[in-house]
């Protein structure tokens, strides 16, 4: 046996059936309320637009409050008119309100599907602020460098003190082995300290 070249699924015909049944109730609804030619066939179209309209908002994520609001005006009118239909509602003798819903449908869903059509289909994300820059940090506080003090020049040495006190330094070295201090030539010659290390400063030279 060919094997059919789609698969049969029985959802799907069962949807088509409904939907067919649902457009024929619709139609004959909209002819007993006085709705002839083409307006009795426009009225099945017009609830299962809005209807798929709703559902493709409410699929979309954006304004489902909206969307269900409006599903269940479409199911509430393709509902009706296959309980009005069955036997419930004289046909040949509609009530007057039936004639009035049926009527106003177009208007009601000329809304729907406006507002269905020019909502918002996502919420908008939610802007990040821009990151500000962060200031640079200040550089630490460096402290002034003390300026050096000035170098005080030796006073002048007369050349007798220096010689006499080479004979001191050398006398110290043969005794001890090292080279006198400034400290000990001080105190051997009885001067200021400044006088002393510029004597010294002279030894070394």
């Amino acid at each position: 046996m060919r094997l059919l070249p789609f698969r049969i699924d029985a959802v799907l015909i069962q949807a088509v059936i409904a939907a067919a049944l649902s457009f024929a109730h619709l139609h004959d609804l909209a002819v007993a309320a006085g709705q002839s030619g083409w307006k009795a066939w426009a009225y099945p179209v017009s609830v299962d637009l809005l209807m798929v309209a709703a559902w493709r908002r409410i699929r979309s994520g954006g304004a489902k409050a909206s969307g269900w609001c409006w599903f269940f005006v479409a199911l509430a009118a393709s509902l009706g008119a296959n309980v009005a239909t069955a036997g419930l509602l004289d046909l040949d003798d509609v009530p007057a309100w039936l004639r009035i819903l049926v009527a106003g449908w177009p208007a009601v869903a000329f809304l729907g599907g406006t507002l269905l059509a020019h909502g918002t289909d996502r919420a908008e994300p939610a802007t990040e602020p821009e990151p500000q820059p962060e200031p640079l940090p200040e550089p630490p506080a460096v402290e002034p460098t003390p300026a050096p003090e000035p170098v005080q020049p030796y006073p002048p040495v007369p050349a007798a003190l220096v010689d006499h006190a080479r004979k001191i330094a050398t006398e110290h070295h043969a005794r001890t082995g090292a080279p006198i201090d400034t400290a000990t030539l001080r105190a051997r010659l009885g001067v200021p300290a400044p006088l002393a290390e510029a004597i010294a400063s002279r030894l070394a030279n």
